[in-house]
């Protein structure tokens, strides 16, 4: 194969195999059989293509995987006659062609219909999670086993389950209708946000959040105009634009005060910042990740740490905490209020949530207590706060960073 085909193959893929599967899903029925039929597909691409690119490989890739597809249940068929899969052969062959129903008629149905299959409430978390990146976003099962620190036999049984789960519970490939579409983009945005956050917390490498973006724009590009969607595209865009400069050339955890701005992405930033206002105003009231948004473009907008208004931060989070309130959310807000009244009056609040035991677990209750209790001149506190961070942390530049704070403190 020609470096010429191959690139041709490696942009086909990234830009038309998740339209291709989810259009092969539909017309099949079946997971499985439309990922076997797309990668038989490809690997006829190798050949054909050489001597004549498509005009349009997507529909030229679903009308090979159809037909590679029908292709296997004949021979399934052959070995063993089931009634369930004559039905299915009949059905496929009941479905239009590709190349009868135009250009993209189907490409971005078919594709929100397999969103909101892979994030159906049925299925687990890390299902919806696993599931979405293996077929929406095109990742290898290796590369999903990766972003998961499990092994590429461990995640591929759990893709196998959970297809299990969607033809078991007769899981419906169909995007929600008009009545439950408002809950169902919350659940679809909550599993956006969740690989989009492993990401930027775990190691520089992982590229996950890039993921998490294409998610969001492919969301916002099918249901346009929604508030949530915007909200949470922006919100990605202005800390992913941040990456650059959140770790030294070490690996080693840089905070936000302390990051080289001029390293942070322009144009990334440009871009969320544009969406921040529709994103506000799309709904009374407003999405809480609009809100987030709000409060990221503060950060980014500012020409140093010291130009921050933390004073609307505080405020927008108070807006926050009345739409979504959650410890989390409660957490932050303290953190912001730490650079306006004070470590004292912040601690109050975290020493609050702490007792209540809603964050035990959570590594960032400890760290934000560890750095109030640091600007408070309570070393023995502080450290051995930093020591609870440091035994809860799940991602190495944390870990390298909460011992690096242990060891300035005198540890």
């Amino acid at each position: 194969m020609g470096d010429g085909v191959g690139l041709q193959l490696d942009e086909a893929f990234r830009r038309h195999g998740p339209e291709a599967l989810a259009t092969l899903i539909r017309l099949t029925g079946d997971f499985d059989l439309a990922e076997e039929g797309l990668q038989e597909a490809f690997a006829a691409a190798a050949v054909a293509w050489a001597e004549a690119p498509p005009a349009n490989p997507r529909a030229w890739l679903v009308t090979v995987g159809r037909r590679r597809a029908l292709d296997q249940l004949r021979r399934r068929i052959a070995f063993r006659a089931r009634q369930g899969e004559l039905e299915a052969l009949a059905e496929i062959e009941r479905q239009a062609a590709p190349e009868d129903e135009g250009d993209t008629a189907f490409e971005g149905d078919d594709l929100l219909r397999l969103i909101f299959t892979c994030c159906h409430p049925a299925l687990s978390l890390e299902a919806q999670v696993a599931l979405t990146l293996r077929t929406v976003c095109g990742l290898a099962t290796a590369a999903v086993a990766r972003a998961f620190l499990v092994t590429e036999e461990t995640m591929a049984q759990r893709l196998v389950r959970a297809k299990a789960k969607i033809r078991a519970a007769g899981i419906p490939y169909r995007t929600p209708p008009r009545e439950l579409l408002a809950a169902r983009i919350e659940g679809v945005l909550a599993v956006i946000y969740l690989v989009f956050t492993e990401a930027y917390a775990g190691e520089p490498g992982r590229g996950l959040g890039a993921e998490a973006i294409g998610l969001a724009r492919r969301l916002d590009a099918l249901l346009p105009g929604r508030g949530a969607i915007r909200g949470l595209l922006a919100l990605m865009l202005l800390h992913e634009a941040r990456r650059p400069a959140r770790h030294d050339a070490a690996g080693d955890l840089v905070l936000l005060e302390d990051q080289d701005r001029g390293l942070w992405d322009g144009a990334m930033i440009a871009e969320g910042l544009a969406l921040v206002g529709p994103a506000l105003t799309a709904d009374a009231p407003p999405s809480p990740y609009a809100v987030q948004a709000a409060i990221a473009a503060l950060h980014d907008q500012a020409a140093t740490a010291a130009d921050t208004d933390w004073r609307q931060i505080v405020a927008l989070y108070a807006v926050l905490m009345r739409l979504s309130p959650s410890p989390v959310i409660e957490l932050n807000h303290a953190a912001a209020l730490a650079m306006v009244d004070g470590p004292a009056a912040a601690l109050r609040r975290v020493d609050a949530l702490a007792a209540r035991g809603a964050l035990a677990g959570y590594e960032v209750l400890p760290a934000v207590r560890a750095d109030l209790l640091r600007r408070l001149a309570r070393f023995d506190d502080a450290r051995a706060a930093y020591a609870d961070a440091l035994s809860l942390a799940r991602h190495e530049p944390d870990r390298r960073y909460f011992t690096r704070r242990l060891a300035e403190l005198g540890e």
